[in-house]
């Protein structure tokens, strides 16, 4: 990677994304662009376009205005956002990938579209969530990256465009508040804590999902575009994770910390119904052998480096 493009810059992972890539690359070399204006000092540092990623003309003019060789598509509408909103999560999620994998086509660019363990469904086998398995998502988002899977390898069966893309379990983070997705309480559930207040938790107390670090997200988006390309048998896409749990055992994991810490359960059944219809736990073995996937944070980890950089962050408990 030489020339980077990232749609979609503004959101939960673009905004980290864009701070990795020009921290590796060089600010010069990482165009970031969304359809919002952009304010901070990690988008100052290097050039920045106002895109809209179902315009596919302006994607284009980019990509040659800056000699992109590779393109990291983020636009999307989150799992539970989309549900409320479908056919603005079927334009974003599938005009944004057709456009991204067009000008990939026309200007040789190798192109990575973020997958999600969203692309499963209540008929696939929910512990050890094989690689190659049934996909059949009763969701709207998991049916925009069930077709994502099959359009970018079509794409590279058909036109030798370097498709590439993980499938994510459900991401944390301190720096960036979550964008209405369904394991966003495992976010909220910190801010909670931290500022002392008790946390409403809208699943039930024994909901397992996959779960995963920024710091091991921006890493495994990195290390697969990195990757020897002949080592990929599978490439659209990856099963990763890092860890699986419940609110119940998030909670306890934080009151190690916090032993006044109060949680209360205020069921929302439109989130449930989305959670019980994933994974509790992927096989990620194909991405260990093929690409050297390897997390670095478990729920421990995790819990300590989360707590310590939001105390920072909202200046409490110093």
């Amino acid at each position: 990677m030489k020339n980077i493009l990232i749609i979609g810059a503004g959101g939960q992972i673009g905004s980290e994304l864009t701070m990795k890539l020009r921290d590796t690359y060089g600010d010069s070399n990482v165009v970031c662009s969304d359809l919002r204006q952009f304010s901070g000092d990690v988008y100052e540092r290097g050039p920045i376009e106002q895109i809209d990623s179902t315009d596919i003309q302006r994607i284009a003019d980019t990509v040659k205005k800056y000699n992109i060789d590779t393109i990291y598509n983020l636009a999307a509408i989150l799992s539970a956002t989309a549900e409320k909103k479908p056919m603005l999560g079927w334009n974003v999620g599938i005009g944004s990938l057709v456009n991204c994998l067009e000008v990939a086509r026309e200007n040789h660019c190798a192109l990575f579209t973020p997958s999600s363990i969203g692309a499963f469904g209540p008929s696939t086998p929910k512990d050890n969530t094989p690689q190659d398995t049934i996909q059949r998502p009763n969701t709207m988002y998991g049916v925009t990256k069930v077709t994502g899977e099959l359009l970018s390898n079509y794409y590279f069966y058909r036109f030798g465009v370097d498709t590439r893309s993980v499938r994510f379990p459900g991401l944390i983070s301190w720096k960036t508040l979550p964008g209405g997705g369904t394991t966003d309480y495992a976010v909220d559930i910190f801010y909670s804590a931290v500022k002392g207040e008790e946390f409403v938790c809208p699943l039930k107390p024994d909901t397992f999902m996959d779960m995963m670090y920024m710091p091991d997200a921006l890493k495994a988006m990195t290390d697969i575009m990195e990757a020897d390309p002949d080592k990929l048998v599978h490439r659209n896409s990856f099963n990763v994770t890092s860890m699986s749990f419940s609110p119940e055992i998030i909670y306890e994991a934080i009151k190690k910390h916090y032993p006044d810490f109060k949680i209360r359960y205020e069921l929302d059944e439109n989130v449930q119904h989305i959670a019980d219809s994933w994974p509790n736990k992927l096989d990620d073995s194909c991405a260990r052998n093929e690409w050297g996937w390897q997390p670095h944070f478990d729920l421990e980890k995790m819990t300590v480096d989360m707590i310590e950089n939001l105390k920072r962050k909202l200046k409490v408990g110093l």
